[in-house]
């Protein structure tokens, strides 16, 4: 066969040459986030569940609950970690009107605004909405959270209310910090904010459930690798399918707090690509037949990649160590997964 068809020397020695600048970069990019701030600014009533909430959301009870109903409450910084700060406030209609500008400044330098509002009591009222009206002046970066579904009927209507009372604007998210339902909802629209501003590792690695985020960050890695798999020119793959695996490995190993090196990292991609070099090469040579063929070659990259991510997760939660060769066996598991489905 003409050496150009050799598709196993070609993914081999392209790995090799992609391999060290894709890892700097995605490495780069995932510690300057670990670098950054985070301001999340909590806005409602005394007794509406901020507290009860980020106790859930968060890994372990960091804010203290109990107020009495028409406590004064002044706004009260709450240092989770020296990166990620949350902002208590009543409300624009605090007793002490002295806080109300404090309060605006806060939303204006706030990542993520969480507006909460009683689906026990009156949803959204006037003076909640008139105030809703004064954050967004200032930060639209707001997520209204429905708290105490558990003490309500109708929610979906409820939701169906608030949406159209705000015009379909802002992400609502019905929950009770009670009972903690719902409350994977609040983290993915909390998620999705903060990955805008390139801050998503830094939370999530805080956040209770990792687990849920880091099969988010699979299922979409697949995805990206299915949609470059997809494209007809043979071996055109390799170097992006390495930057999404390469990512996905740093961005797992963070968010579990078991960083990988890149040397590590190098062996892991060589066991799983190499390794897997029979289906490398006939994802390169589905190619050469135009249509289903093509979408052969985006199923075998997604189920790749889908099958690493799994694999990498499944060893940082059972604290395995992320060897190369115990990662082939965890990998091949999960790839009869995904090729029986």
């Amino acid at each position: 066969m003409d050496k150009t068809f050799n598709f196993n020397e070609v993914d081999e020695e392209v790995f090799e040459q992609e391999f060290d600048q894709n890892y700097d970069d995605q490495f780069k990019q995932a510690n300057d986030q670990l670098e950054s701030n985070i301001l999340i600014a909590l806005v409602g009533d005394v007794n509406c569940g901020k507290s009860s909430t980020i106790n859930k959301l968060m890994d372990g009870e960091i804010v203290s609950t109990g107020a009495k109903p028409g406590e004064t409450v002044e706004i009260k910084e709450i240092q989770y970690t020296d990166k990620i700060v949350f902002v208590d406030t009543p409300g624009l209609d605090d007793i002490n009107k002295e806080n109300s500008q404090v309060t605006l400044d806060y939303y204006k330098k706030s990542d993520v605004i969480l507006f909460f509002t009683n689906a026990a009591g009156t949803v959204l009222s006037e003076n909640e909405l008139k105030n809703l009206k004064e954050i967004e002046k200032t930060n639209k970066n707001i997520i209204i959270v429905l708290n105490k579904i558990d003490a309500a009927e109708d929610i979906g209507g409820l939701v169906q209310y608030i949406q159209q009372a705000t015009n379909y604007v802002y992400p609502v998210t019905p929950i009770s910090s009670r009972t903690g339902e719902n409350i994977g909802m609040l983290q993915k629209e909390l998620l999705k904010i903060l990955e805008e501003k390139q801050k998503d590792i830094l939370m999530a690695r805080e956040l209770k459930d990792k687990s849920t985020t880091a099969n988010r960050w699979i299922n979409s890695a697949g995805l990206a690798s299915a949609a470059i798999g997809a494209s007809p020119i043979p071996g055109s793959d390799i170097i992006p399918l390495t930057g999404i695996q390469v990512g996905l490995i740093i961005k797992l190993s963070l968010l579990y707090d078991k960083p990988v090196s890149k040397e590590s990292a190098k062996e892991l991609l060589i066991a799983t690509i190499v390794g897997n070099a029979g289906k490398t090469a006939f994802r390169q040579l589905v190619k050469l037949v135009p249509g289903a063929g093509w979408a052969v070659g985006a199923g075998v990259a997604s189920a790749a990649t889908i099958a690493l991510g799994y694999a990498v997760k499944y060893m940082h939660e059972h604290n395995i160590e992320l060897t190369a060769e115990q990662l082939k066996f965890v990998y091949n598991m999960f790839l009869n997964k995904e090729k029986s489905k």
